[in-house]
């Protein structure tokens, strides 16, 4: 009986636990999390200042060198290795050193630089770390992590190694100078700090992103953690307001290991240059002489005109081949479509889940039905089964029962996002018909949520579970009397002493062999 009220127990705990999965599932469906990138200081009221994309002070890939291993507008120096897709500043090995800094000088009165990188590392803690650099010369080899000392500019520090031992890393750090400041690293900076957070950006399941700000005299950074493929899901680090720094400069990005080592990879560095609302861009031409861009109109004509012809032989060799013309862009309804079709992929995702985890539990609710089951077969023979009994195999079957129902809801809700998915067509596929198919789902989860709270509602709360006894067995009359005590003593006693004599003769009889 005390086993089987476990099992009741444990029945019933499944299927609460049920009932909490489906209900953080249909709370995940329902709710959106929005994170507002209203954190850019003075962003609240003010208008956005004008962004203009900036190649010649930028990289990415997937083409980010050339074949030479050179990166265009851009040189590297010490340990670092350009592929195609990003730039590993330092490997992980000790006492590296590496930096890349742009070949030109920068010389935006406001700026923005969105840089992606990656710190990776077998150990618990990394060294040494990662800067990013706006100086006035090009600090390619130094004691700060890779780049040189006494700089003039500003340095935005990503410190891995706690050198004072304060447990205050890994962390991010600002720090400027006038090209007199040497800089403290028995203290990690901190004494010469001008804003700091602590964020951990080491082994992080997506690449980490920090957007660097520079607008009216203040610089801002914000820091993507990499916990999120979100690119845009950004959070305040720190701000430096009055901030005067060289008008112009090279931006740069070094790393640095000592005694411990990481990977230190970027995979993109892209600035822009940001203009004050109501003043005019200055024209792209004007920064480029003539005889550049006459160079490089030259260059683009050749290749143009190379790419035409190699398009023409490739028409001919493969008449077959069909040229179907492809949109540049993408409209407004295709964008429409793209985004819903992405909310059905993950609704889909989360309900393959609930429903890998409800099978789980009615494989468990399967075995705890049949242990019961054969438990009562067993205690057949000596005790029929009473009222109490029959009401636990009654409850485990319908939980049973109704586990299946639900597990066929989830079924053919993934049956039907499934042909969604196969049979539309992000093109083609009209509004009307999608929204049908998203009724049609919704319906099956109400399906879902009715057969939870159906099952709640036959389980009972465990209160009344514990009020439930099973009945105590009948007792057994004793088998054994005082006359048959005395018999069985008796008859023990004649078979001991008839063994001592059957002992006794053996012995006499060996013993006329000696």
């Amino acid at each position: 009986p005390l086993q089987l009220r476990a099992y009741v127990r444990m029945a019933v705990s499944i299927g609460r636990c049920l009932a909490v999965d489906a209900c953080l599932l249909i709370l995940t469906l329902t709710c959106h999390h929005s994170n507002a990138d209203n954190i850019v200081a003075g962003a609240s009221t003010e208008e956005a200042p004008h962004r203009r994309f900036e190649y010649k002070y930028s990289f990415k890939g997937p083409h980010l060198s050339q074949t030479d291993g050179i990166i265009p507008f851009w040189v590297h120096s010490g340990n670092a290795i350009p592929s195609a897709d990003q730039v590993r500043i330092t490997p992980s090995l000790r006492s590296q050193k590496g930096s890349v800094w742009t070949k030109n000088t920068v010389n935006f009165d406001h700026w923005e630089v969105k840089v992606t990188f990656r710190v990776s590392g077998r150990g618990r803690m990394g060294a040494d770390g990662l800067a990013i650099w706006f100086t006035t010369a090009q600090g390619l080899d130094g004691p700060v992590y890779g780049a040189a000392d006494n700089w003039n500019g500003i340095g935005i520090f990503f410190d891995s190694f706690d050198n004072d031992g304060k447990k205050n890393n890994p962390a991010v750090l600002v720090v400027g100078n006038n090209g007199k400041l040497v800089y403290d690293h028995p203290n990690d900076g901190t004494t010469q700090a001008l804003g700091t957070c602590l964020r951990d950006f080491r082994n992080k399941p997506y690449p980490v992103r920090a957007k660097i700000t520079y607008y009216k005299k203040t610089l801002t950074v914000l820091i993507n953690n990499g916990f999120t493929p979100d690119k845009d899901d950004y959070e305040f680090c720190t701000k430096v307001d009055n901030m005067i720094i060289p008008q112009e400069g090279y931006f740069g990005i070094s790393a640095a290991t000592g005694g411990l080592a990481d990977d230190h990879d970027v995979l993109s560095f892209l600035t822009f240059r940001l203009t004050e609302p109501g003043q005019d861009l200055p024209a792209p031409e004007a920064e480029m002489p003539k005889e550049e861009q006459d160079k490089y109109q030259e260059e683009f004509e050749n290749f143009q005109q190379e790419l035409d012809k190699k398009k023409d032989d490739y028409q001919k060799e493969h008449p077959e081949v069909q040229r179907e013309p492809k949109e540049m862009y993408e409209s407004v309804n295709d964008r429409e479509i793209r985004q819903v079709f992405e909310g059905q992929n993950q609704i889909h995702q989360e309900i393959k889940q609930l429903h890998r985890q409800l099978a789980m539990i009615l494989d468990e609710q399967s075995r705890y039905v049949s242990v019961v089951t054969d438990e009562i077969s067993k205690r057949h023979g000596e005790l029929a089964p009473s009222q109490e009994m029959g009401a636990v195999v009654a409850t485990q079957q319908e939980i049973l029962r109704n586990l299946n129902e639900l597990r066929n809801s989830f079924h053919e809700s993934l049956k039907q996002i499934d042909a969604t998915q196969h049979q539309a067509n992000p093109v083609s596929m009209g509004t009307y018909e999608t929204v049908q198919h998203f009724n049609e789902i919704q319906e099956h989860l109400h399906v879902v949520k009715r057969n939870i709270e159906h099952l709640i509602t036959r389980n009972g709360s465990p209160s009344e579970n514990q009020g439930e006894k099973c009945p105590d067995p009948p007792k057994l009359p004793s088998c054994l009397g005082t006359i048959h005590f005395l018999v069985f003593v008796v008859i023990q006693s004649g078979l001991f002493l008839s063994y001592i004599m059957y002992k006794s003769q053996q012995e006499a009889a060996a013993k006329k062999f000696f």
